[in-house]
């Protein structure tokens, strides 16, 4: 071990023997620099390694305190129970009424649908940009259209290869961003006034591509921990064959649900029976906290499953660099592509190819996963210690959201806007659901740094919360 890791080891053991307690100031830097005799930088590295494990937290211009212990699990929210039948789609006006209202900077981000920014490396993406840029050949601005940059789909082809799936380069369309991704390969196979199978709760901006253009949605039973009831979307396929089926299958928006390999073996073989193809959003894969979850692809024997994947949400916000591996439809996808498009930002295409090719991805990713985990945990901690018995929160094994079903009597709309009155931030249930359900549920993004103000924020909550559940 190296002297921070021997460090970090030694102060980790007092907090889990409970010799340093919860809400207790850690020594401070120069205090641990005399005592053990080190350099302020390996006392920096030790304490930056048990804030990434959740076992300490850092406060402004105060110090380091040991972090808060989450306290027991409690029940998480039941599965949906949606219509037995499909409808037109109508949440727009509602999503970016929400939006709206929630963007501004200084709000606590509870809604955002983003991770914090400052959790990417963007200054080494910066240099990889400037020295792709350098070496560019002319040609390639023409010679890479529509599919993408040729290097860079051969680094995302490599990552399908650690992941078991046999996926080339040139079978892969880069977009710009997974939205785009997911939108054409939804074009690709489906036509207006056709059905497709969504999970419920769904991500806002699904629901947003059926309404545009002209798709009904038919919503499955969803359970919170491990995905769309499969039993409920064989009783569907039974009824009616949809054009679609679009999922999100690791760590789901905004449940955060993973189905196990093998039930997501078995969703492929029910649709592939079917002849249905699967639009699988895989944009938080990469963010899991325990193994690696496996990709729906990787048992697809008919070409029927359109994988979407992003580095949005991973390495590179705001570069908006996603891609398809779009199976028997790419060629459909790759047209799409030109007619719409025509392709996507080559500077930031070739910034990327030249981040992954220098190596460093993983050590990134280890570390992302790591801070994500404690902030989940600091904010389960601070739900359990805030809001009202009874309250239920998922427990999600990656991606940076927390699913709240609040009492029946609360509505998550009027607590949207008495939040923002506070400068928080909340997504309300509603925006999740074609026809508006879950209205006393709320989605909370745990993606950004923990401080007072965000356990404050989290009080705040609680209080309101409980002015709406008095008699």
């Amino acid at each position: 071990m190296k002297r921070y890791e021997e460090l970090a080891a030694e102060i980790g053991a007092l907090i889990e023997a409970g010799l340093l307690l919860p809400g207790e100031r850690v020594a401070s830097v120069r205090q641990q620099r005399a005592r053990c005799g080190v350099s302020p930088g390996t006392v920096f590295q030790a304490y930056g390694l048990l804030e990434a494990r959740g076992l300490i937290v850092v406060r402004a211009r105060s110090g380091y305190y040991v972090a808060p212990r989450p306290g027991p699990a409690g029940p998480e929210p039941d599965a949906s129970r949606p219509p037995a039948a499909a409808s037109a789609v109508d949440v727009s006006a509602l999503v970016f009424e929400v939006l709206g209202a929630a963007g501004a900077r200084q709000l606590v981000p509870f809604g955002s649908a983003f991770p914090s920014p400052l959790l990417f490396p963007l200054d080494k993406l910066g240099r990889a940009m400037a020295a792709s840029m350098r070496r560019l050949d002319p040609w390639s601005t023409v010679l890479d259209l529509p599919q993408g940059n040729a290097d860079l789909r051969r680094q995302i082809a490599l990552r399908y290869q650690l992941d078991g799936v046999a996926v080339g380069g040139d079978e892969i369309v880069v977009t710009n961003g997974a939205l785009e991704a997911l939108n054409l390969c939804l074009q690709a196979v489906a036509r207006p006034g056709d059905t497709v199978f969504i999970e419920s709760p769904s991500f806002y901006a699904g629901l947003q591509a059926l309404e545009r253009l002209g798709l009904k949605a038919r919503e499955i039973a969803t359970g919170a921990r491990d995905g769309i009831d499969l039993g409920a979307l064989a009783e569907a396929l039974a009824r009616q064959r949809p054009a679609a089926c679009w999922l999100m299958s690791s760590f789901q928006n905004p449940l955060g649900s993973l189905m196990a390999p093998e039930k997501k073996r078995a969703l492929v073989a029910l649709l592939a029976e079917h002849e249905v193809p699967l639009i699988e959003d895989d944009v938080y894969g990469e963010l899991y906290f325990g193994a690696r979850p496996a990709l729906s692809k990787r048992y697809d024997e008919k070409g029927l499953v359109l994988h979407c994947g992003s580095f949005s949400k991973c390495l590179a916000p705001g570069f908006r660099v996603g891609w398809a591996a779009p199976g028997r439809f790419a060629r459909a996808v790759e047209r799409l592509k030109l007619s719409t498009s025509l392709t996507a930002a080559l500077p930031s295409q070739l910034a990327l190819a030249e981040y992954l090719g220098r190596g460093g991805y993983e050590r990134h990713l280890r570390q992302l996963r790591l801070t994500l985990e404690a902030r989940q945990g600091a904010m389960l901690a601070a739900l359990a210690a805030h809001f009202p018995a009874g309250t239920r929160v998922t427990r999600p094994r990656g991606g940076y959201f927390l699913w709240v079903e609040l009492a029946s009597g609360v509505c998550a709309l009027d607590l949207h806007r008495r939040a923002l009155g506070e400068g928080i931030s909340i997504a309300p249930g509603p925006i999740f659901s074609a026809n508006r359900g879950f209205g006393n549920c709320i989605r909370l993004n745990y993606g950004h740094p923990w401080s007072a103000a965000h356990e404050a924020a989290i009080a705040t909550l609680g209080r309101l919360i409980r002015e709406q559940s008095a008699p």
